[in-house]
């Protein structure tokens, strides 16, 4: 997406699993030594292709790459119950630099929306661990919209929510399939890496990409009294 200045940014909009939590990597990681610990030969490959789906697509995933015998709800019902104890007693934590964009955005006035695939019970559950949840008055949620990521219905949702224009909003995220969502809906997107580096098509259509989410923090400008 060409970046024509001056843009002058109306609301952000964020991915939650991965790019403001780090869930992902942990969720991934668990889930393989699970079904591993029960003899079922799962591999990485795989349990990556589900970076930032909704719950449908994810279930497709795993029964065309294992099949229709796959114990998926014996695996998932324990992979739940393990990643909800470690969340209940440790919390959940933020991914570096989170919160000093956050707080240079409330600085500034920027108002902000959460687009994840998680349903909206699983996504207050999680910011409120993360201990973020207050930060964010929107939520748009993937038990919200008929078509999960890539589609863009979660993305417009967010901005419809935020009272935005989709093209005078920008977007976080991690995972291919959220920025492929990102483009869709015709907001320019911000690339911060955790675990799936996306295709190289795309890259094309990312509109800023960071190590790390402070890094953003210039592109707002300058903090207001500072």
């Amino acid at each position: 997406m060409a970046d024509k200045p001056p843009f002058l940014v109306e609301a952000a909009i964020f991915d939650m699993d991965g790019l403001m939590l780090d869930t992902e990597g942990p969720a991934v990681f668990t889930w393989m030594r699970i079904a591993r610990s029960m003899g079922l030969a799962v591999d990485m490959e795989t349990a990556l292709k589900t970076v930032g789906l909704d719950e449908p697509s994810t279930i497709a995933i795993i029964r065309e790459a294992y099949g229709p015998d796959f114990p998926l709800d014996h695996v998932r019902q324990e992979w739940e119950r393990v990643i909800a104890l470690d969340a209940d007693k440790n919390g959940i934590p933020c991914r570096p630099g989170l919160i000093t964009l956050l707080d240079h955005l409330a600085d500034l006035g920027i108002p902000l929306g959460v687009a994840t695939s998680s349903s909206r019970e699983a996504a207050l559950w999680k910011l409120e661990r993360g201990g973020i949840l207050e930060r964010f008055p929107v939520l748009a949620c993937g038990n919200e919209v008929r078509r999960g990521k890539p589609a863009p219905d979660i993305f417009l949702l967010a901005a419809e929510r935020l009272g935005r224009d989709p093209a005078g909003c920008v977007g976080f995220e991690d995972s291919p399939a959220g920025l492929r969502g990102l483009h869709a809906a015709g907001i320019r997107s911000i690339f911060v890496k955790d675990l799936v580096e996306p295709p190289e098509e795309v890259l094309r259509t990312v509109w800023r990409r960071y190590d790390n989410l402070a890094e953003a923090a210039p592109l707002f400008g300058p903090a207001q009294g500072r």
